[in-house]
């Protein structure tokens, strides 16, 4: 394919071929790596951005069967899957239970958020309703046999008086919990709620708190997931951790030296970045199974350009570009999200993401991804910015 594309950036020329990655290889062995994906909305529903969210169940489902394919498991209704932007409650629910028996059919393993999405958004509510939302929602991930993941409560900010809040709030999940849960620290960088997590600003006494819960309850904690795009600090906490308690990474930044880890420890992943580099780094991690860390940052640290390219500020909205390229990889029809977020980035921004995608190989079919490039530009720039032979 010889192609010219006019980006706003300027020609590109699209890769020829993409890389090699087949499904069916198997898990990881050596590390636990989990994508949070995204949703594919359904682009004919007649809502608006504040109405409630119309998802295509089948486009959905089928992109988490493709990651399971690829050994990788699925933390569904995430940050990814836009809760608290544009899914709310109750379209959550419905993903977690027809993601739960999809993981069943096929034997994928699936970890799903739980948290305090169904209060409403307004005066703080009272400590007790903000635990038994929760405790709803742990009920639903428990019932239909899913890890539950923890995550971070708006309403909890507005609710708590201080340290001792969280403490008591946690506490009391973990006693209730059935099994092992994962605890998610997510920062005011993805979502500007959640300033003053564990009770502090300041991220030294926030930790301290964050490590308290830990120690008082290692046995209902699986690990935790830390979401701070600060590389430093989870390594500290990593180090911190009561024996058994693993690290997940959600630091879209730094993932590859945090994953090889180094002679005192590593994390495990947890990333919103592995839903569109999702095969390429079930195999970077396949082939760190083999001690072969040099290979493995070999394979994955070219992909952190992209990755801090989707997520740069404002971080929240890096899943407008992880829809959207899902849309070039062919994995969905439309380029439409819920709550209208396909408009929460520039069309320079996307096209930089789209080149930096196809010159890693990550499109499974480059030319139809150099098409919808194509129709992209076509549409949000006012004219046809694709040339043959340089005309114009």
């Amino acid at each position: 394919m010889t192609t010219t594309i006019h980006l706003p950036q300027g020609p590109y020329t699209p890769r020829a071929t993409p890389l090699d990655l087949a499904p069916g290889a198997g898990a990881p062995s050596s590390r636990t790596v989990f994508s949070a994906a995204h949703v594919v909305a359904d682009p004919y529903a007649d809502i608006g951005p504040d109405g409630p969210a119309s998802v295509d169940w089948e486009a959905t489902l089928a992109f988490r069967r493709h990651l399971w394919s690829h050994g990788l498991g699925v933390a569904e209704a995430m940050d990814t899957a836009q809760r608290g932007m544009g899914l709310d409650w109750a379209g959550a629910a419905e993903l977690i239970r027809r993601s739960a028996a999809e993981a069943k059919a096929v034997g994928g393993r699936i970890a799903c958020g739980v948290g305090t999405d169904q209060l409403p958004e307004g005066p703080a509510p009272a400590l007790a309703e903000v635990t038994a939302a929760y405790e709803e929602q742990l009920a639903l991930a428990e019932e239909h046999g899913v890890q539950p993941i923890l995550m971070a409560s708006r309403a909890l900010v507005r609710a708590a008086r201080g340290p001792e809040d969280y403490l008591a709030t946690y506490a009391h999940l973990l006693r209730q919990a059935s099994e092992p849960v994962i605890l998610h620290w997510l920062g005011p960088m993805f979502d500007p709620a959640l300033e003053g997590y564990w009770g502090s600003t300041g991220l030294d006494a926030a930790t301290d708190t964050f490590l308290e819960v830990i120690a008082e309850h290692p046995d209902k904690v699986d690990g935790i997931k830390i979401s701070l795009l600060d590389a430093a600090r989870e390594i500290d906490v990593r180090r911190r951790l009561p024996g058994g308690v693993r690290c997940y990474t959600g630091d879209d930044f730094n993932y590859p030296e945090l994953i090889a880890g180094d002679e005192r420890g590593f994390s495990h992943a947890l990333l919103g970045i592995f839903d569109p580099l999702g095969p390429l780094a079930a195999h970077a991690v396949r082939v760190l199974d083999t001690g072969d860390v040099a290979g493995f940052r070999a394979l994955l640290d070219p992909t952190v350009e992209l990755s801090r390219h989707l997520f740069r500020r404002p971080t929240r909205f890096y899943k407008t570009g992880v829809v959207f390229l899902a849309w070039l990889a062919g994995h969905q029809d439309h380029f439409t999200m819920v709550g209208g977020l396909q408009s929460a980035r520039s069309l320079p921004h996307l096209a930089t993401a789209y080149e930096l995608a196809d010159g890693l190989g990550l499109f499974p079919d480059p030319e139809l991804a150099a098409h919808r490039m194509r129709a992209l530009l076509a549409v949000q720039g006012g004219e046809l910015l694709a040339v043959q032979g340089g005309a114009r």
